[in-house]
């Protein structure tokens, strides 16, 4: 993991910040207070990633983008989008979390990751124990939720050797209908050890995951028509327009094996710092279209798609079938029929409609898998040397390498649900294999910084090069093999700090960013790669730190120009969802996006008991220079605020502690955000409240531990993420009860 300063804005996650959440709850709901960052979850536990989007200074992440890089322990995390990708909450279990520290966009020149265009999440693992202990807990919170938790601290081993090993599981439904099956299981290792003077880490996670998903809303009257609803439904019907809002076929599983081997040795003036990583990631993506897709031409016999035994291998839709006859040919609406259908998407055509069609028709309906298998495997490197000048002048100069091979694999495939009168049991054998794209990578990334300092004044200077290629083999050869290779230019960044007042240091940063072509780009054969330039921003910003005694105090002014923004042009409209994503749309490179704002952070112990926790983001983020033959599709949005990013935020909070015993509540107001990017619709400011109590008791040779957790005290109802021109439900009131029991010390 690269070296890091203090010397630009950051910010680390505290322990209050995480006694607010539940064990249930996902990582990456801890920086939610901290300045600058939004995250947005489709429930309370963040079960659903479909429905997760992060935002930090006007970047984001979400089904969208992926402009924030996210890091595990400083190891790379694989990008994090949703065919393929992986988020910190798949390699961390939330009573496993020691911290995460937010590094914004000029903060760390040698952070491990291909998105980090607006700054760094790197989750920290928590240590091993110092002592041997047994701890076991227990969740229950509303909506099913539950969680069982057990971990095993080995104290010390010989070779100094310390570790630990954790398994849980947990599970829960959604908030709306109840109807979503959401489980998880996860087991990770720890270990620190000292041999010879080499320092080893190795940290081990593997995490299965079932979830269903939430929602969009397209509208600002669908929430106010009825905001505690996503237009999923839990019960099935037998009629497939309606059965394609079924949310328990709306799922997401995967399965994340990760692991790393760190070894730093300290010598004199060099210390070295060797890793090794591996990340394996399986799974699928489901949804049930309403129709089965006309593949070949059976004239008037059965269709080949309904009767099986035949797996069509690519090919190009010839249209839909939605119902077929007895002998299984397919079936037209009656003449002149009008659809009573008007839900959901706006309705259906008579196609679609069971009353323009005889009676002994028979409903059609697909199961729709989009299988998804990543495996990649990496090696970093960082170098530190120290030498001390002459009139009290100190150099640290460090490097660092980061390698890396991956290959990401997708496919599709299509199969008839058996009986679309009773459920959505599918059969086994796919009628058709829409695709199967391999997609493999290569990264290389290096690093170099000076640090000067001199007396009260601290310089830094650096430059660094990040270069990935990447290639997409068609394995039915139906497109030809296609490729990419990021720009390798050089990128400088610099920065000081001048220690002025005892305990005041102001400080100054530049940095450029790129964000690295992701294999995404080559998913539509038609872009035309060759025109299209890396994303890139350039980061300024100017701040106070002040820390003494009981009081912290920060301040951060920042500016930022994001250039060579890219985005998917569409060559259709497309109402509902677009089960065949077939669309010949590009990418193309539109404008950018600028952005400065104000960052106010502060932290007060008052007594010995009480603490208190102010920030206040105040965020202006347009977009800027849309033009070519962008803007006729895309539209005039120079000027218009980027989606998905609050105007300004506000977090209070307060935690009192004594002894055992402690309590705490949590306050944050997330400022207006547009949905669309013709800024028609405005989501409002919404403020939501968390607050947990918790107490200590000893019993014999075991600690036993309870808290109880709100989250969203009041009630609130309100809008949470956005992505593609809608916006998902925020979580309601949600309250959870932990029991935790923990023989030997901690």
């Amino acid at each position: 993991m690269a070296r890091r300063d203090v010397v630009f804005s950051n910010a680390m996650t505290t322990e209050d910040m995480e006694r607010a959440q539940t064990p249930l709850t996902s990582v990456l709901a801890v920086v939610d207070s901290l300045p600058g960052v939004s995250v947005q979850e489709g429930d309370t536990f963040g079960f659903d990633d479909w429905s997760t989007t992060i935002s930090m200074r006007g970047f984001k992440v979400d089904l969208d983008e992926q402009q924030l890089g996210i890091t595990v322990d400083g190891m790379p995390n694989g990008d994090s989008n949703y065919g393929g990708g992986a988020k910190a909450n798949r390699y961390i279990d939330a009573p496993n979390l020691g911290g995460v520290l937010v590094t914004q966009g000029t903060a760390d020149i040698g952070s491990r990751s291909n998105e980090a265009l607006g700054g760094t999440l790197n989750f920290q693992t928590d240590d091993p124990r110092p002592n041997r202990s047994l701890s076991l807990l227990a969740t229950r919170a509303a909506f099913d939720g539950v969680k069982h938790y057990l971990r095993y601290d080995t104290g010390r081993l010989p070779g100094d050797t310390h570790g630990w090993l954790s398994a849980s599981r947990q599970s829960a439904t959604d908030w709306i209908d109840g109807s979503a099956r959401n489980e998880r299981t996860h087991v990770a290792t720890k270990f620190q050890a000292s041999v010879r003077g080499l320092a080893l880490t190795g940290y081990a996670s593997w995490d299965d995951t079932h979830e269903d998903n939430y929602q969009r809303l397209f509208s600002a009257q669908d929430f106010e028509a009825d905001p505690g609803w996503d237009r999923l439904a839990g019960r099935w019907t037998g009629v497939p327009h309606l059965d394609q809002a079924y949310r328990p076929a709306w799922s997401t599983l995967r399965e994340n094996a990760f692991a790393y081997l760190k070894g730093m040795r300290e010598m004199d003036a060099w210390r070295v710092e060797v890793g090794a990583y591996y990340h394996g990631n399986t799974g699928r993506g489901d949804w049930p279209p309403p129709y089965l897709v006309d593949l070949v031409d059976d004239d008037d016999r059965a269709e080949t798609e309904h009767v099986g035994g035949r797996t069509v291998r690519g090919g190009v839709p010839g249209g839909f079938i939605y119902f077929v006859d007895p002998r299984g040919v397919a079936l037209g609406p009656a003449p002149g029929c009008v659809s009573s259908l008007t839900f959901p998407y706006g309705g259906a055509g008579p196609e679609a409609d069971p009353a323009c069609h005889d009676a002994n028709a028979r409903a059609v309906q697909s199961y729709r898998h989009t299988h998804y298998d990543k495996t990649r495997g990496g090696a970093v490197v960082d170098v530190e040397w120290r030498a001390h000048l002459p009139n009290g002048m100190e150099s640290l100069l460090h490097a660092g390498l980061w390698l890396e091979r991956a290959t990401r694999k997708e496919s599709r495939d299509w199969h008839e649900i058996a009986d679309t009168r009773i459920g959505p049991a599918f059969e086994h054998v796919p009628y058709w294999e829409q695709y199967a794209y391999h997609y493999p990578a290569e990264t290389r990334k290096w690093y170099v910084e000076e640090t000067m300092t001199v007396g009260r004044l601290r310089v830094n200077v650096g430059a660094k090069g990040h270069r990935v290629r990447i290639r997409r083999d068609d394995r039915f050869g139906e497109t030809p093999h296609a490729s990419a290779d990021s720009d390798p230019r050089v990128l400088f960044s610099g920065g000081l700090t001048v220690q002025t007042l005892p305990g005041l240091e102001a400080f100054a940063g530049y940095a450029e960013n790129v964000k690295a072509f992701s294999d995404l780009l080559l998913e539509r054969p038609a872009s035309a790669l060759a025109r299209l330039q890396p994303e890139r921003a350039r980061n300024v910003e100017l701040g106070l730190r002040y820390a003494r005694g009981r009081v912290s105090l920060a301040a951060t002014w920042y500016d930022i120009a994001f250039e060579n923004r890219i985005v998917f042009v569409d060559s259709r409209d497309v109402t509902g969802p677009d089960f065949l994503e077939d669309s010949e749309g590009v990418y193309r490179n539109a404008g950018g996006v600028a952005s400065d704002g104000l960052e106010l952070a502060g932290r007060v112990r008052l007594a010995d008991s009480w603490e208190v926790y102010l920030a206040h983001t105040g965020n202006d983020s347009r977009y800027a220079g849309v033009g070519g033959d962008v803007a006729p599709v895309v539209g005039d949005i120079a000027g218009n605020r980027v989606t998905g990013v609050p105007g300004d935020m506000l977090v209070a909070s307060v935690g009192w502690r004594h002894g055992k015993h402690g309590l705490g509540a949590s306050h944050k107001v997330t400022g207006t955000r547009h949905v669309d990017l013709a800024n028609r619709w405005r989501l409002p400011r919404y403020a939501t409240t968390d607050a947990y109590a918790e107490t200590a008791w000893a019993l014999g040779t075991w600690t036993l531990h309870a808290r109880l957790t709100v989250n969203n005290l009041f009630d609130v109802a309100h809008l949470a993420g956005t992505a593609g021109n809608g916006a998902w439900l925020g979580a309601p009131r949600t309250t959870s009860l932990t029991f935790e029991a923990t023989h030997g010390s901690r």
